[in-house]
């Protein structure tokens, strides 16, 4: 069966095309009986609209591309609820990508998203992408970065202070009276880590007398948590630390695991206290509740898509830099 057109439904209808679009697309210009009219050819012949053809002719889709570092990680999914609330609100819808922290998957979302033509990026960036948001610019789509600053501010982004971050993690160890304490997180090329490890050295530097032993795990997920914390309880008692800073809340919680599921059992917050980053759903929810920096994932979402669409609807506007303050919750995992 051939395709139904816009010209056979003008045909049957007896109006031209462009009326038929504009009962489609503005219908408030257009008569009553002509709307009426214009519908009933479209039921007998069976059309059907071709939105992705029309956006295709306009230049620009209905959708927002977003690409994440883990989609398996909480955080990622509240932050993009957050920007699936906003742009729904728009008229749009987001498609999620998710780089798996891997640079040629980010790349291939981002040739993806180009070749749909979106109404623009966020994006959580694994490596330095500024070369290629540029050219993405240049061919009129606009980006904004999630949960990062732009190196150079010449994009846009939502992120959160991670150097306070980590600092507020590592201050309140301190407070508790621990003195070695353990970063552990990675890989420690992502600027987060990076972040937030410089947060926690910045509070170790005014106690001399307490010590922080760097581990870099390979993927900051719950199954390598699991393994740094197999590793801490096979060491002798007296060489572990007595406190743990995750670079988040799936590495806090395989931690958690591993301390307590072995073979002579670590006491948490007892022997070891733990903090973590993110303040996800489970970190509450945690055998041991776990205490951990707070930061507003889905504000930062609608926060994003926000200044995307300013931005695409208005290319003069500057770049802005939007950084919220994290926030530490305490529970029993640190002691309360």
């Amino acid at each position: 069966m051939a395709t139904v057109s816009v010209k056979d439904v003008a045909r049957r209808a007896g109006v031209s095309v462009g009326t038929v679009s504009n009962v489609m697309n503005h219908p408030h210009k257009v008569a009553l009986d002509t709307v009426e009219r214009v519908q009933a050819a479209i039921n007998e012949l069976g059309f059907i609209r071709n939105d992705a053809a029309r956006q295709l002719r306009d230049g620009r889709s209905k959708t927002i591309g977003l690409v994440v570092l883990d989609v398996r990680n909480p955080f990622f999914t509240e932050i993009a609820r957050g920007a699936e609330d906003r742009a729904a609100e728009a008229g749009l819808a987001v498609t999620l990508g998710n780089s798996d922290e891997n640079t040629q998957r980010e790349s291939t979302y981002l040739d993806l998203f180009e070749q749909q033509r979106v109404h623009g990026i966020l994006i959580s960036p694994y490596a330095d992408i500024t070369p290629r948001l540029r050219a993405l610019r240049e061919h009129g789509i606009r980006s904004v970065l999630v949960d990062r600053t732009s190196p150079d501010a010449t994009f846009s982004s939502v992120s959160v202070d991670d150097v306070a971050g980590g600092a507020l993690a590592v201050t309140h160890l301190l407070a508790l009276g621990r003195s070695r304490i353990a970063f552990v997180g990675g890989p420690l090329a992502i600027r987060q880590m990076i972040d937030r490890l410089a947060g926690a050295r910045q509070a170790m530097a005014e106690h001399p007398n307490a010590a922080l032993e760097v581990i870099e795990i390979a993927a900051s997920t719950v199954l390598e948590g699991r393994r740094a914390g197999a590793a801490i309880v096979d060491r002798p008692a007296h060489s572990r630390p007595d406190a743990i800073f995750a670079a988040n809340d799936l590495v806090s919680m395989g931690l958690l695991q591993a301390l307590m599921m072995q073979g002579l059992p670590v006491r948490v917050p007892d022997d070891i206290a733990i903090v973590g980053y993110d303040d996800i759903d489970f970190a509450a929810a945690a055998v041991v509740p776990l205490s951990s920096i707070r930061q507003p994932s889905a504000l930062i979402g609608s926060t994003a898509v926000k200044i995307l669409l300013e931005e695409a609807a208005d290319a003069s506007i500057p770049p802005r830099q939007i950084e919220f303050q994290p926030e530490l919750v305490v529970r029993d995992s640190t002691g309360r």
